[in-house]
């Protein structure tokens, strides 16, 4: 398989946490924040620590664009999908699974 993305990540957004799961070559990674901007700026800096380029969240309710506005100015390209589109995926049932 052709790698696209060599440091990417996804992002399962809820009311009051966020799992991030970001994939590189030396693994993956999953990491469980909060929603507050204090813990909104921390998963930024995680994910450029991580050098991730892109990373992909539900657009579910108005939860994800707190976190777009802040990772806008990373230079990370955020990507916003149709969580209609993800769930048709088998086999995803909990946030763990869902952010991988």
């Amino acid at each position: 398989m052709e790698v696209l993305y060599e440091r990417c990540g996804a992002l399962n957004v809820h009311k009051k946490v966020v799992v991030a799961c970001v994939t590189t070559p030396e693994g993956k990674e999953t990491k469980t924040f909060g929603t507050m901007t204090s813990d909104l700026l921390e998963l930024a800096d995680y994910l450029v620590s991580k050098r991730c380029t892109h990373v992909a969240m539900e657009s579910t309710g108005v939860y994800w664009k707190p976190i777009y506005n802040i990772l806008e100015g990373t230079g990370i390209e955020v990507l916003v999908v149709n969580a209609r589109d993800i769930k048709a995926v088998p086999g995803r049932k909990t946030d763990m699974k869902d952010a991988e």
